[in-house]
């Protein structure tokens, strides 16, 4: 664990506690914006993450897990919640059908967009909140 080499000032304290609020609003934010759109926080991570994902249009189950920073078995029920809803498919890759590559289907891919949008929005009104004075070149 690293080891502070200085006391932490009472604005070093005020600009964490104003990054952290920020950050919750937003949280809470995506909370309400996505359930009135008919799906969970969780399902809304888990199409962005496919959509996302570096370099191609879908995600193995393990890099989703990683990305979504949950267990493997849980993220396997999800995918199954949001292949029941229409959002994602899987199917076994091509090159290793061992691996599980799951997709966007297009109404999965139209609720995402519309959820995207609403998100970037709210992020570029509070855009400002999350500057962390002190944190850029900090040692």
């Amino acid at each position: 664990m690293h080891m502070p080499t200085r006391t932490m000032s009472k604005s070093d304290f005020e600009s964490l506690a104003g990054f952290r609020y920020q950050l919750r609003r937003f949280l809470r934010f995506s909370e309400e914006v996505t359930r009135k759109s008919g799906v969970t926080p969780l399902q809304y991570q888990l199409m962005l993450q496919i959509k996302g994902f570096p370099g191609r249009d879908w995600a193995s189950v393990a890099e989703l897990a990683e990305r979504l920073q949950a267990k493997h078995h849980g993220v396997v029920a999800l995918i199954s919640r949001c292949e029941a809803t229409g959002l994602v498919r899987r199917s076994a890759s091509r090159s290793d059908q061992r691996r599980v590559e799951v997709r966007l289907t297009p109404a999965g891919e139209q609720r995402l967009e519309h959820l995207a949008h609403l998100h970037r929005e709210e992020l570029r009104s509070v855009k400002a909140g999350f500057v962390v004075p002190g944190i850029d070149g900090d040692a």
